[in-house]
């Protein structure tokens, strides 16, 4: 076995091994899943800081997510929300300014529906727990979605599938793809997985039905957003 190959599998290993840490459950209030700016939205700018270093401040604009504005920037996601003090729970807003270490114009973003890297939802539904809420004792590293009706769970972005384990305890069935730069997603407590370990799939491809897991009876999907093997906020993300 090559060492690459060996360095892989060990990288993967390490990635459900963080994934298993903590089951997480449902709180009881939904919460709004629109982290990109929704049309119903009154324009709101809020405060800025001004950080010591070189940089611009980038006025968002309807539909942009933090994610796809530090992509086109090439920054660090993680500087940002650090410098601009975004909490978890956070949304962006249209009109906010957010401080982009570094730029020297701001860029005009192409629409996010045109961009094959861009995120989707991974199914349709309402966000019944946050990324860092605690429920039962445990941290939630994701999000969690409870379908509105079509239990169908969708590749949030092309990728490769490089997990699938039919019973990984409180997850139950899970998946996880590798999208080849630096960004997995973890797709748990299934009904039914419709792909296996090495298929590639194409952002929008139905890869399972969201179903239930361990005792909690309740049918929602548990959505992780991995860089490396650290745990993002999937909101970030996700339009």
């Amino acid at each position: 076995m090559s060492q690459g190959l060996l360095i892989k599998l060990f990288a993967i290993a390490l990635l459900i091994s963080s994934i298993a840490g903590c089951a997480s459950e449902p709180v009881a209030q939904p919460i709004n899943p629109s982290i990109a700016v929704s049309a119903a939205l009154p324009t709101v700018v809020l405060p800025v800081i001004t950080p010591n270093m070189p940089g611009i401040y980038h006025r968002v604009e309807k539909g942009e997510t933090l994610w796809r504005i530090c992509k086109s920037y090439n920054v660090d996601l993680d500087e940002v929300v650090q410098l601009n003090r975004i909490a978890d729970s956070t949304n962006i807003e249209v009109g906010q300014k957010l401080f982009i270490p570094g730029a020297k114009k701001q860029e005009s973003l192409p629409v996010a529906c045109g961009n094959n890297d861009d995120f989707i939802w991974p199914v349709k539904g309402r966000v019944i727990s946050n990324f860092g809420q605690i429920a039962s004792d445990c941290l939630n590293k994701g999000i969690n979605i409870q379908p509105s009706g079509d239990p169908n769970v969708v590749a949030v972005r092309r990728g490769k599938v490089v997990y699938y384990c039919d019973d990984f305890g409180v997850f139950g069935k899970t998946l996880i793809i590798d999208h080849g730069d630096g960004i997995s997603t973890v797709y748990a407590r299934n009904s039914e997985i419709f792909v296996k370990a090495g298929d590639i799939v194409q952002k929008g491809m139905v890869l399972a039905k969201a179903g239930s897991a361990g005792r909690d009876k309740r049918t929602y999907l548990h959505f992780e957003v991995r860089k490396g093997h650290t745990p993002q906020n999937p909101l970030f993300y996700l339009p």
